[in-house]
Order: structure tokens, then C-alpha cells, then sequence
């Protein structure tokens, strides 16, 4: 117990918090920024069971950032250099790498058997999917960072879902790769998701279900709220993986011919502008909406929900330069 001796010496955490932690086992989804101080602090504190899920390689422009991996790793998948990293700091974690993207269909797979599951990917399509499965289920860990700013919040479980705190999607999302990300705000950020497992985990501490806290490195500022009320939407626009789509669904794919190949051979190739009354829709019964991120596919559903009532659900394609790449 030298390992832990300084923990165990924390009144409000002691031998018994030190149990319930070897005792867990989570899903971390997302090997980059945030999961770096995630699963530094998580395996270093002798968490049992950890399994990372990242389908991305380890590149040199995200290293400033992503501090768990060395130039040895560039090129390699990060899930499993991350997992081979933590071993190296502490054997008494067992470590599972998934080098595969999450999808709505695969999540049940990794997830059924966890304790919590913490959002380290930067995909507002992942973080929706994940809140679907978590809500009256998992507690879900989730943190986002653009910029100078970031939060982090406890949700699911006998806790509001991400989507009664934020049912709608904002008219621009940033992303990293598009707005830029300062190191230490992830630094900032992902510690304090490690630090809501920890609590949640072991419940020697106040958990952090229910509660949002903010971060801005412009002033310094820390803010937040408690959630605890807020109530559940009484309809979502659900993510679905392309193998859920059945035969009779009208399916209208958002991207552009030289984005990328039709999600489906019989899939309508249409703009987000032409998403009028005009639409044949007569005898349709579900659309299924398609873009790259998920985004476009949000914006075209809400626009038809406006003068259809039909059930709509939404797919989040990526990016196929990147799948290619990657297959």
C-alpha cells in the first residue's frame, strides 16, 4: 500500500476509498487531450480496471496537449499506446485498449460491464450518443474544451442527462481542430473529470452528479451550477449507426458529392437549403439525416420537424478520409 499511502491518508477518502477504486472499472472514450490528466491521475491513483477507447494515431501537432504520449508513439493508435503507457505507471491497473470508434450500435458492447464512463472525445455526436445510454443507467463524466474555455459535468444516473442541460445545439460548435485548444485548459479541465470520478467512485466525497463547473483562462474565472432540477426533453433527434438503417427509410445524405460517397447506393444527396414541404414524404414513415459531424444532420431534422411530425434520427458519418486512412 506504499503506492497509495498519501491518498489513504486523506480523512475524507482513507483505506475504504482506496478499496472501492481497485474494486471499479470504467470506459474512458477519447485517448487525446482530456484523457491524458484522466488517465495519468486515474491510473496513478490505482483505479482497477480502465478501458480506453480512441480509433485515432498519436500526431505531432495534438502532442501539446496530449502529454501521456512520447515521439516514440507517433504514428501508433492512441488507445493502445495509452494503455501501454499507464501500465508503465502503474502495473496494478489493468488496462484496456479499443481501437475502434464508438458508435450508437457499439456502445452496449463496452459499456454494459463499467461502473461510469467518462466523454474525452471531441464529437458532440459521441457525447449525445453516450448521454442516450448513461441517462437512469451510468454516471457519465463529461468535459468539453475550445479555446481558452472549457466545462465539466456529472450526468446520467440519478442525475439529468447532457441533453435536459443542453437540448439544443449552438449555430456554430467549435471543435480543436477548427478553433484551436491552449495545453493547460485541457490540463485544467480533465483533472477535474478525474477528480468527479474519484468522488463519484469511491462516494467518500460530495458527488458531483448534477453539477456543471466552467473554466476561462481569460480572467481566470471558475464558474458553475448545479443541475439538479432540470427535467428531461420530451423528445431527442437519436444518433444511429448506418447499419441500423432499414430498407424503408427515406435517408438524405448532407454531404456534398466530393465530400464523400452516398451514405447508402439509394440515399438522396440533398443540401440543407433544400429541406422544404416540397420533399416527397407522403408515404415516408422515418428519415434518417446524414453529414460529417452530426451537425448539419441536427440543423436539416429540427428545420423538417418545423412542418413534418415523422420520426426522424440522424447519423454522424466522419470524416472518410480519415476512415480510409485509418482501414
Amino acid at each position: 500500500m506504499n503506492r497509495y499511502d498519501r491518498q489513504i491518508s486523506v480523512a475524507e477518502f482513507g483505506v475504504d476509498g482506496q478499496k472501492k477504486l481497485a474494486a471499479a472499472k470504467i470506459l474512458v472514450v477519447g485517448a487525446g487531450g482530456l484523457a491524458s490528466p484522466v488517465l495519468q491521475y486515474l491510473a496513478g491513483a490505482g483505479l482497477g480496471h480502465i478501458k480506453v477507447m480512441d480509433y485515432d494515431i498519436v500526431s505531432v501537432n495534438n502532442m501539446h496537449r496530449q502529454t501521456i504520449f512520447r515521439s516514440d508513439d507517433l504514428g501508433l493508435a492512441k488507445a493502445g499506446a495509452a494503455a501501454t503507457n499507464m501500465r508503465g505507471l502503474n502495473p496494478d491497473c489493468q488496462m484496456t485498449p479499443i481501437i475502434e470508434p464508438l458508435t450508437p450500435d457499439n456502445i452496449e458492447t463496452y459499456a454494459s460491464d463499467v461502473d461510469l464512463v467518462l466523454d474525452c472525445a471531441d464529437s458532440f455526436a459521441v457525447s449525445y450518443s453516450l448521454s442516450d445510454y448513461c441517462l437512469n443507467r451510468l454516471p457519465l463524466i463529461h468535459a468539453s474544451v475550445v479555446g481558452t474555455a472549457g466545462y465539466v459535468g456529472g450526468f446520467c444516473y440519478n442525475a439529468p442527462s447532457l441533453r435536459a442541460v443542453f437540448p439544443d445545439l449552438p449555430q456554430r460548435f467549435g471543435s480543436c481542430a477548427e478553433d484551436g485548444v491552449l495545453g493547460p485548459i485541457v490540463g485544467i479541465i480533465g483533472s477535474l473529470q478525474a477528480q468527479m470520478t474519484l468522488a463519484v467512485i469511491t462516494k467518500q466525497l460530495s458527488s458531483p452528479l448534477g453539477q456543471l463547473v466552467t473554466y476561462d483562462a481569460i480572467g481566470n474565472r471558475f464558474g458553475g451550477f448545479r443541475f439538479d432540477g432540470v427535467e428531461e426533453p420530451d423528445a431527442s433527434l437519436a444518433f444511429i449507426s448506418p447499419v441500423q438503417i432499414k430498407s424503408d427509410d427515406l435517408v438524405i445524405d448532407l454531404r456534398a458529392a466530393d465530400e464523400a460517397d452516398l451514405i447508402t447506393a439509394d440515399a438522396q444527396r440533398l443540401g440543407l437549403e433544400q429541406i422544404t414541404p416540397d420533399l416527397p414524404l407522403k408515404d415516408v414513415g422515418h428519415v434518417v439525416f446524414c453529414c460529417r459531424s452530426g451537425q448539419r444532420a441536427w440543423a436539416a431534422a429540427e428545420k423538417l420537424s418545423g412542418f413534418w411530425s415523422g420520426s426522424i434520427s440522424l447519423i454522424a458519418a466522419g470524416d472518410p478520409n480519415f476512415m480510409r486512412k485509418r482501414g
